[in-house]
């Protein structure tokens, strides 16, 4: 029986939320839980948008890589 173990080197994440205060918690909480398999945040990118009804609608892409 054959075990190999791969090193995750690189993760995106994408986040969606109502309100930009919960969309920076979603992510923050994020963060956290990565830092524990050893990956710190890269790249952040996030934008607002309105949808149909006139609501603003907050969306984040967030790139983690390895710790060295």
């Amino acid at each position: 029986m054959d075990f190999s173990l791969d090193i995750l080197k690189d993760k995106v994440e994408f986040f969606e939320a109502q309100d930009l205060a919960t969309l920076e918690k979603k992510v923050n909480e994020q963060i956290e839980v990565n830092k524990a398999i050893l990956l710190e945040l890269h790249h952040i990118s996030h934008q607002m948008q309105f949808d149909q009804d006139g609501r603003r609608y907050f969306s984040a892409v967030v790139h983690f890589k390895r710790s060295n």
